[in-house]
């Protein structure tokens, strides 16, 4: 679209040559006659270069600012990629804390369980050997403490899953 604005420039200067040469004396001997052609030759060829120099300035800098555009939108997508990038690592880190605090506490719930298996068994232990009493006060003691536990760990879940609806990161949408 561009060289049609210098096409036409081009074919103004030989149109205007043509007309000067077709009105002026033919006499190309006299310098007067001369003169009457090549000034006014001259002054065209004046406004036609710094009006193609016009607009090939306009045309670099209409080119540089597509290229900056093009950088400034470029620029914005790779930060944005590196946003949804890190959104998604910080979520699979959480998935993964989230895991091995899962296995952590069903391994500390299978010592404890074993723990108060270990502890009842003592407690029937000393229900059949005929000391009652301290059976049953084992056996008491032992499930008290399993109900604590219990208990202690419903309000910990709870807590760190507030905890854990905290972390959040904020994606910016393109």
């Amino acid at each position: 679209m561009q060289v049609l604005k210098f096409l036409i420039g081009i074919i103004l200067v030989q149109l205007i040559t043509a007309l000067l040469i077709y009105i002026s004396p033919i006499n190309f001997d006299d310098e007067i006659a001369l003169l009457r052609l090549v000034i006014p030759l001259f002054f065209v060829a004046l406004v036609v270069a710094f009006w193609f120099s016009s607009l090939s300035l306009h045309l670099q800098k209409d080119s540089e600012h597509k290229m900056k555009d093009k950088f400034a939108k470029e620029r914005e997508d790779i930060k944005v990629k590196a946003e949804r990038a890190k959104t998604r690592i910080v979520k699979q880190a959480q998935k993964d804390i989230a895991k091995e605090a899962t296995k952590t506490h069903a391994k500390a719930n299978f010592k404890v369980g074993a723990a108060f298996a270990g502890v009842m068994g003592v407690g029937a232990l000393f229900v059949f050997a005929q000391m009652v009493t301290a059976g049953l006060l084992t056996m008491t003691a032992a499930g008290g403490a399993i109900g604590g536990y219990y208990w202690r760990g419903k309000r910990i879940e709870g807590q760190r899953l507030k905890e854990l609806e905290v972390i959040d990161t904020k994606v910016i949408s393109s």
